[in-house]
């Protein structure tokens, strides 16, 4: 293995002072409610709205504002998540009356939460797209009450028009004009306008992640998002050009996203980084891309497949692009990512707005455990189970031996009275 670029490693960062300003913000709505939401958007949104649930007449002024091919978009694109949504829904099925044993009956409901709160964020970019990906999942679940938030755009009190639309055209119940750690704890505790939920899911910044990580077990939450990433495998098969466009998509989104190849060709590689270079002269969002990639760009040729496949499952990227020949040779062995792209038609960059899978996806190695925001995430598998008197009776002596065994003699004396 050889490192034509490293990136600046990532020290472990002191987080104390994030996790006391997180929680005081969260102590804060906790105690003082919407009086305390109301400090909060003074302070960091620089307006104060009387009712933080958006009207029907804002979700109709977003409508009139929009050019009718960016509704049309918002459409297709929504048409494309909903319909994979619906065959991962599809997919799970609930168990009636197994018998492991005669008279045993299990099985298992597959049943939605009653409700689930979507984070949109909305800080350097309107992230339209991401409501999308939130809301649509959850209606096809059959949440009973989907709630949308997000913040709003500076001075205004209003979210940004195209999100607006979207999470109404997604089916949000409701809509919230409310960002940041305080929406988290609001949604999560409740206040006097807001009632809570038992789901919240979505990206955010680290205050927002922070807020999610302190309110877990109050709420459920997908998973703790950082920095975006994407990390792509390679050979000299690719094009540098698309390539190089690929990983700038994902630095553009922060200064800290990262942006990773495995080349298996060293020229390849070298071919990469000068179109990157040379994209960024004339690229309009390259005063967020540039410090990216020169600060959390890598660039490294590996000495064949199989180590690429070694590094990228250790690594567990939240998007990974697989650009060789033959990529079938290389897809069982790949365990750890949110998201696989496969070949070079196959851009990021789809996933992310339109192709139909959900681009909010686990980052800072949580791939290794898990996968991202789908129908599932919005539903519990809950077990039960029934007894005939004879199973019942059958059973009883081998609960109450191992109860006993225990020393949880109530537990016996329960299965001793069925026989």
């Amino acid at each position: 293995m050889k490192i034509i670029k490293k990136s600046k490693e990532r020290t472990a960062e002191d987080r104390r002072q994030l996790r006391d300003a997180v929680s005081a913000i969260i102590d804060n709505v906790c105690e003082h409610g919407d009086e305390a939401l109301r400090e909060y958007s003074r302070r960091f949104d620089g307006f104060e709205r009387e009712s933080f649930r958006v009207s029907r007449e804002e979700i109709e002024e977003a409508y009139a504002s929009m050019d009718p091919a960016d509704l049309a978009d918002l459409k297709e694109a929504k048409g494309n998540i909903e319909a994979f949504a619906r065959a991962q829904r599809g997919s799970l099925s609930e168990i009636s009356d197994f018998e492991p044993k005669p008279g045993i009956f299990l099985g298992h409901r597959i049943i939605p939460v009653s409700s689930c709160c979507c984070y949109v964020p909305g800080g350097r970019y309107p992230l339209f797209s991401t409501a999308l990906m939130l809301i649509t999942p959850a209606r096809v679940a059959g949440v009973g009450r989907v709630v949308a938030t997000a913040p709003v755009m500076h001075g205004t009190g209003k979210i940004h028009p195209r999100t607006l639309a979207a999470m109404d055209l997604a089916g949000a119940d409701e809509i919230y004009a409310l960002g940041g750690a305080q929406a988290i704890a609001a949604f999560s505790y409740g206040t006097e306008q807001i009632a809570p939920v038992d789901v919240i899911v979505g990206p955010g910044n680290q205050y927002v992640a922070e807020a999610k990580r302190q309110c877990y077990g109050q709420v459920g939450i997908d998973f703790i998002a950082g920095p975006s990433e994407v990390l792509a495998i390679a050979d000299e098969h690719a094009d540098p050009e698309v390539l190089a466009a690929d990983l700038l998509a994902q630095c553009e989104h922060d200064p800290n996203a990262k942006a990773f190849l495995l080349a298996t060709d060293e020229s390849l590689a070298r071919g990469v980084i000068a179109a990157v270079e040379s994209q960024l002269d004339d690229l309009e969002t390259a005063d967020v891309a540039r410090p990216s990639w020169e600060d959390y760009g890598e660039v490294v040729v590996v000495d064949d497949l199989e180590e690429a496949v070694s590094v990228c499952n250790d690594y567990a990227p939240e998007h990974l692009e697989i650009n060789i020949k033959e990529p079938e040779k290389i897809i069982d062995k790949l365990t750890n990512y949110g998201s696989l792209f496969i070949g070079g038609n196959t851009a990021e960059a789809f996933g992310d707005y339109a192709s139909g899978t959900n681009h909010t996806l686990p980052t800072i190695r949580a791939a290794r455990y898990t996968g991202g925001v789908w129908v599932g995430t919005f539903l519990k598998t809950c077990t039960h189970q029934r007894m005939s008197q004879e199973a019942s009776a059958a059973i009883a002596p081998l609960v109450s031996r191992m109860a006993r065994g225990e020393g949880l003699i109530a537990h016996a004396k329960a299965a001793d009275k069925r026989r």
